[in-house]
């Protein structure tokens, strides 16, 4: 299975390289190359977690080796869909490299595999992990939007064509995409905090138990909830989207690495999240 992770990260590795020369050239070929290099990696990424999912009988999120895996993999897959979706090409820029650093970080770690248990079986354990990785890497390509939006920003009111302003999309086509991307990440951290309230409720008898990685969690989700919210009623749009999206990622990192790392709680008994 580790030469099997390598030749992930080779073909993230690759789409990545791919993309930056797409970024420099504008050749349409070096798209074409990076999105089918991407593809092959998530097939065979995603044939990976199914093999690792079968031979131990149990979803591979039970420690941070596997979640980073399946962090990588979920940042390529939600890229591929909107990419399919809005056409938005050089957001692979942004993509590719993050899901190759992340895989190659998750085998800078040790992979401690933890015996196969009934409470990782339960189907809200499943939908709850899925949802939240989805929603995570929703939102890590709205903050990648978000970036691209200020880029492209400052080349129009610098009023030259820099190098930036010729190969980004309209600000209208990133306001759009990153607005797509909350939603879709909102909407399924949403699921995943609903099915973790009743999976919490089966194994530790309640609903909410203040654990750290369930307040910052909740606190994550108020502020996608707040930043949709004024966008719909006030006009949030355009640079304060853009600036709130990049914001709302670092308190996502923060709900996903740091509240592991330096707060104690039940989550960090058997999992990452």
């Amino acid at each position: 299975m580790e030469n099997l992770r390598y030749l992930i990260i080779l073909l993230y590795l690759a789409s990545t390289v791919s993309y930056l020369l797409y970024l420099f050239i504008q050749k349409d070929g070096f798209h074409r190359a990076g999105i089918y290099l991407l593809i092959a990696g998530v097939g065979i990424h995603s044939a990976e977690i199914l093999y690792a999912t079968v031979s131990s009988g149990q979803l591979p999120a039970t420690n941070l080796y596997d979640a980073l895996s399946i962090a990588a993999w979920a940042i390529a897959l939600v890229f591929l869909v909107i990419q399919f979706r809005y056409k938005i090409r050089i957001l692979g820029i942004f993509a590719a490299p993050l899901a190759a650093m992340v895989t190659i970080l998750s085998t800078r770690l040790p992979e401690t595999p933890i015996p196969a248990q009934n409470i990782f079986n339960s189907i809200w354990f499943i939908i709850h992990i899925v949802s939240v990785f989805i929603g995570d890497a929703a939102l890590a390509l709205a903050c990648g939007v978000g970036l691209l939006y200020l880029l492209q920003e400052h080349a129009i009111k610098a009023k030259k064509r820099g190098f930036f302003y010729s190969r980004l999309p309209s600000l209208e086509l990133l306001d759009t995409t990153g607005y797509a991307c909350i939603v879709v990440g909102f909407t399924m951290l949403t699921i995943g905090l609903i099915t973790g309230f009743v999976y919490a409720k089966a194994i530790w008898g309640r609903f909410w138990s203040w654990d750290p990685k369930e307040v910052w969690s909740g606190i994550t989700w108020i502020l996608y909830a707040v930043l949709l919210h004024e966008r719909l009623t006030v006009g949030w749009r355009g640079r304060r989207a853009a600036i709130m999206a990049i914001v709302g990622f670092c308190v996502v990192l923060f709900t996903f690495f740091g509240v592991n790392f330096f707060m104690k709680g039940h989550h960090g008994q058997f999992t990452t999240f």
